[in-house]
């Protein structure tokens, strides 16, 4: 296990929600890998042992990317969303994530 601990509760405030499109179905059957939409100032370490705690599943690889928001007009005014965090977390064989169970 890891050396480094962690405050449980920021844990809980790391992974936001699912990623849910055609691309995270296609990856999660092909490498099993999971899609999540995390804390914009999460890091890589602070992710698996989110995922590891809430999912009581063994993590082999984290991979982040930051996502742009996209510019929407809005009548005659222009907005912005915001920028956002996915990461790619890639379990061990064998491993599945279930968001349905309440376990």
């Amino acid at each position: 296990m890891n050396a480094v601990k962690f405050n449980e509760e920021r844990l809980l405030q790391v992974i936001l929600a699912p990623v849910i499109s055609e691309k995270s179905t296609m990856i999660a059957d092909k490498r099993e890998q999971v899609a999540l939409r995390v804390a914009p100032d999460a890091t890589k370490p602070e992710i698996k042992a989110a995922v590891e705690l809430l999912f009581k599943v063994q993590v082999k690889d984290v991979q982040v990317s930051n996502v742009k928001g996209k510019n929407k007009r809005f009548g005659r005014t222009f907005g912005r969303r915001a920028n956002w965090k996915k990461a790619y977390v890639c379990l061990r064989p064998g491993q599945e994530l279930n968001f349905v169970a309440g376990e």
